[in-house]
């Protein structure tokens, strides 16, 4: 990708943004970053940048005439589809693309790109560690935290595993993953989009550019995985069929094992000594016979029946976040049998009345709005021999950055009791 003399304007400046802004400098591109927080706020990311001095920054909101100048708009994964920037952008029909169709752009060597509604997270931690333990320098990137932006130039590796959300598949024209999955697929994002077919096309954007020697890696075991080979040129190979042994997480990684030619005995010592990804059922502390778990990463349903199904009761569950339109009373029953206490953590009354119409009459419900006074109140519920469990099963934004900030402020309180 030529940027000698080009523009490229960054949209939003976390950590995707200022990881893109880099590769762009470092490529001869003028750079731009325009965010809507106040520069006050931005200080601390744009330390980040190799070189301040040659980016122009644009805080406080998003203008016509900043985006207009561009030849290139980057959007960070936060950034809506259908934001007011983006829409300027292509008024003027200047290319929108994402953070990682940016980074694609410039990567020379295989990616294996993960996508889905739950698991994604340990699915990319096993695949990275197979990979590794079969002899592979692996950059493990993308969603996880780590940008790929910051990570794809470079011959210091020799495959990329990347987590992919719905948001940063939107914006992909060109990525094409040598391997490509997704996970499973159940309701999520409905704040952001219409409906679950939408959320489904976006993930399966990341099929679209794949030729006949790729691979695509189907669910033999999920329902809307099913008609997923129709029309894919990739060569299909299948994991967590009912005959194989292992979690899905475990016969995926496999899976991508085999295609690199990890034998199956080197997977399974992967398996065998994983202790699991930090804020996924994380055990955290015993206290006065108490186990508290830290289970942040659940912002889904799904990610909430999992951790409750493999977490045995009766314990105090601490759910609630940000509102993304999704329907819980499917938990019921379990709730009913695995849940003592519920305690509601959220600063957002749409959470505290979607937990409510679902679970009043199945648990008790009590309702908090900072951590420390919902952690005090699931030990005073809490007996010798029971657990604390923090599951959210929504997003973190009604008041953390993100689900690490929200799982490292859960085990600091826990911790200081």
């Amino acid at each position: 990708m030529d940027l000698h003399n080009r523009i490229v304007t960054i949209v939003g400046a976390a950590r995707s943004g200022i990881a893109a802004a880099n590769l762009a400098l470092a490529s001869g591109a003028d750079v731009r970053i325009t965010d809507t927080r106040p520069l006050s706020e931005l200080e601390a990311a744009l330390k980040g940048l190799r070189d301040r001095s040659r980016v122009q920054i644009e805080s406080g909101g998003h203008t016509p005439a900043f985006i207009q100048a561009s030849d290139y708009v980057v959007a960070s994964p936060g950034v809506w589809r259908d934001a007011l920037a983006l829409q300027w952008a292509r008024a003027q029909s200047i290319p929108v693309i994402g953070e990682i169709e940016f980074a694609w752009r410039f990567c020379r060597k295989p990616v294996v790109a993960v996508t889905g509604s739950n698991g994604k997270t340990t699915t990319v931690t096993l695949i990275a560690r197979v990979l590794e333990a079969g002899g592979k320098k692996v950059c493990l990137c993308g969603n996880i935290g780590q940008p790929f932006s910051q990570y794809v130039s470079g011959d210091q590796f020799d495959v990329f595993v990347v987590e992919i959300s719905s948001f940063q598949l939107e914006l992909t024209e060109t990525f094409r993953p040598y391997v490509a999955l997704i996970t499973n697929f159940s309701q999520n994002h409905l704040d952001r989009h219409p409906d679950m077919q939408d959320y489904f096309e976006a993930k399966k954007k990341i099929f679209r550019n794949q030729e006949s020697s790729d691979y695509a890696l189907i669910n033999a075991q999920d329902e809307w995985s099913r008609g997923l080979p129709e029309g894919l040129k990739a060569g299909i190979r299948y994991f967590n069929a009912p005959e194989e042994k292992g979690n899905p997480n475990q016969t995926a990684a496999a899976a991508v094992g085999r295609i690199f030619g990890v034998t199956a005995e080197v997977a399974r010592g992967v398996f065998d000594s994983f202790a699991g990804v930090e804020h996924r059922l994380e055990k955290v502390r015993l206290l006065d016979g108490v186990e508290y778990i830290n289970d942040s990463k659940s912002t889904t349903v799904e990610s909430g029946r999992w951790a409750l199904a493999n977490t045995p009761g009766p314990l105090v569950l601490i759910c609630g976040g940000h509102d993304k339109g999704m329907d819980y009373r499917g938990l019921r029953e379990l709730v009913r049998a695995t849940v003592k206490v519920m305690i509601v953590l959220t600063r957002e009354d749409a959470v505290r009345k979607t937990l409510r119409e679902a679970f009043e009459g199945v648990v008790p419900l009590e309702e908090y709005t900072d951590m420390s006074a919902a952690v005090l109140a699931a030990r005073r519920h809490a007996a010798a021999g029971q657990k604390v469990l923090l599951s959210p099963m929504f997003a973190s934004y009604d008041m953390f950055d993100n689900f690490e900030q929200r799982g490292r402020v859960f085990k600091d309180v826990v911790n200081s009791l």
